[in-house]
């Protein structure tokens, strides 16, 4: 089935939600407002929808292969990256200074869903490749960033990162692999680096790997540790490619989803040590890293978002078409379009809300990120990066748990059809898993939001949130419709569990660890559900206004009635979340491990 970029519904978060006109008047985004908005939508949605979303499902029935030390990647895939490199979509965030566009996060966020939405396995290039990208501007010398920023951001090479070995996943002060200093200045880096996306493939002409190591000396653990740029091919004086560097593909892995991307086993210096360049200073690579990390982050909840609205899309095709049974209503005569079963009805409104709360979130996050970079007055950014920094781990955790719901009940749809591969249903669960696991798996996520986010503070940024959400509740009381009163009830009850959890977390997260981390997940959960459920209430008030008023009618009412669906069916799930974990945390680890 094709796929139809839901432009309609992020426009519809752009402005009113995220706030573009606002976006638009920090210095450096003057032309990004509305219109440009849309402009860019609606190409970005074009390409997609003609050239990267047909090759999604060929990518999981071809994927990449491996070969002699090469990857190649699924037919069709290296012809759409170069149209997606000539039409600039790389540099579309990056700035204009290396061949950018320079738009705001509030527009990139919505083409990356885009193009994830049509091509999961094909996105992660990009994604990769932004990351890289950002570690570079920030930590890069003016020599690297004259030397690989242009190239990068227009797409004619692409990068990686590698942070993971065999015996190194999550806990990196475990990396191993060694960088020794020369006399020129450069490294020789030596080492095995497992589950490096697209760390070898035929779509560009140079890859950029980004890599951890330790330089001879440094100290144990996470201080010790470097990051290097690693070239695939060495790069000459005048901007050409020159020798192989030594950095080769080993082997490439056999997966359960995203098959097309080619996830890769490198080995470094098995021929005399791979040449790396320091990025920053030594010892300080984690940090660097972490930029790169909060980036790819932010974009995996986006592909959360993005395979759940590709699933959606299936299922409601599905079915329309899929005839079965009379409706007990009795409003058909004889079997009808699955559609009109009402436990039908509540699996697609519980993926098309899920959908479109997150997408509401990862919107309103992205203009937090535009002002908290780009607004002139120090105080306005500082508030605007703590709130966005409080919803990086919501927009990944929450927002990808999220999708293996919305594409579960896709198959489920399907009903026994959704378990055949032909019908596709299957790979958009199959490829939603992984998202919960890289980029730092949902507990992680939830430690980072309980260590760093929270308790760090003792809940000074959570509450405050917390107000602002308040004032949402009395805009709805005010606004006084049935709907908005209903919400508003939700809202306030799903504010309260988590004010209350917020108090636990803070109270317990040092003299009783394992309470609040028996409870990191689950709190995690009912934050980015609530962040959500609050956005859908913000986009029911403008939605009421704008219907009455008479602008688009009935995409306003199905707003409203998504927004409904959400606080009565997903945000009242909160106050049970509460129980469990300030009521429920000593069960969880009660029991010893012998006894498992």
């Amino acid at each position: 089935m094709s796929y139809t970029a839901p432009l309609k519904d992020m426009l519809f978060n752009i402005e009113h939600l995220a706030r573009i006109d606002q976006v638009a008047q920090l210095p450096g985004f003057e032309d990004a407002g509305l219109e440009t908005a849309q402009a860019v939508l609606e190409e970005c949605a074009k390409l997609n929808e003609g050239v990267i979303a047909p090759l999604n499902w060929e990518g999981d029935k071809n994927p990449s292969f491996f070969k002699d030390g090469n990857v190649t990647t699924t037919p069709g895939f290296k012809e759409a990256f170069k149209q997606y490199a000539e039409g600039g979509w790389q540099g579309l965030q990056h700035p204009v200074d290396f061949g950018g566009q320079g738009l705001p996060k509030t527009i990139g966020a919505a083409c990356g869903e885009i193009l994830n939405s049509a091509n999961m396995s094909f996105a992660l290039c990009p994604l990769l490749t932004d990351g890289a990208i950002e570690a570079l501007i920030t930590a890069g010398s003016d020599d690297l960033k004259n030397i690989y920023l242009e190239k990068l951001v227009s797409g004619q090479w692409t990068g990686t990162m590698n942070l993971t070995e065999p015996q190194a996943g999550s806990d990196l002060a475990a990396v191993r692999s060694r960088a020794e200093p020369q006399p020129d200045g450069t490294y020789k880096v030596f080492g095995t680096k497992i589950f490096i996306t697209y760390g070898e493939h035929d779509m560009a002409e140079n890859i950029v790997h980004l890599v951890l190591a330790r330089v001879t000396g440094a100290p144990e653990g996470v201080k010790g540790i470097s990051l290097f740029v690693v070239p695939k091919f060495m790069v000459n004086a005048d901007g050409s490619l020159g020798a192989r560097n030594d950095v080769h593909c080993v082997s490439i892995e056999h997966k359960m989803g995203i098959k097309a991307s080619p996830t890769a086993v490198l080995q470094y210096g098995d021929h005399g040590g791979a040449v790396g360049y320091l990025v920053g200073e030594e010892n300080r690579g984690l940090e660097y890293m972490f930029i790169m990390m909060n980036a790819a982050r932010y974009a995996v909840g986006v592909q959360g978002i993005a395979v759940s609205e590709r699933a959606y899309q299936k299922a409601v095709g599905y079915a329309k078409d899929r005839v079965q049974s009379r409706p007990v209503d009795g409003s058909f005569t004889t079997a009808a379009p699955i559609i009109h079963h009402a436990d039908v009805k509540r699996m697609l409104m519980t993926m098309r809300a899920a959908t479109e709360g997150c997408r509401a979130m990862a919107s309103v996050a992205a203009a937090a990120y535009d002002a908290a970079h780009h607004h002139p007055d120090a105080e306005v950014r500082k508030q605007n990066a703590t709130f966005y920094e409080f919803l990086v781990p919501l927009v990944k955790g929450y927002s990808t748990e999220m999708s293996l719901e919305v594409t579960s009940l896709g198959v489920q749809v399907h009903g026994g059809m959704g378990f055949i591969e032909e019908t596709g249903a299957a790979q958009y669960y199959r490829d939603a898993k992984i998202l919960t696991i890289y980029e730092g798996t949902t507990a992680i996520q939830a430690n980072d939001l309980v260590g760093r986010k929270t308790a760090r503070d003792g809940g000074t940024s959570a509450k405050a949130i917390a107000t602002q959400i308040e004032k949402t509740e009395a805009e709805l009381k005010a606004h006084g419709s049935a709907n908005a009163l209903a919400v508003a009830k939700r809202l306030g009850a799903a504010r309260q569990a988590f004010v209350d959890v917020v108090d636990f977390i803070a109270a317990n997260t040092k003299s009783n660890p394992n309470a609040a981390f028996a409870g990191s997940v689950p709190y995690l959960m009912l934050a980015g559900n609530l962040m959500a459920g609050w956005q859908l209430a913000r986009a029911l008030l403008v939605a009421e206004d704008l219907s009455a008023k008479g602008q688009d009618v009935p995409f306003m009412q199905a707003k409203i009635t998504t927004a409904r669906f959400y606080a009565d069916h997903l945000l009242s799930r909160a106050p049970g979340v509460r129980d469990a974990i300030v009521e429920g945390a000593e069960a969880v680890t009660a029991l010893p491990a012998e006894a498992f």
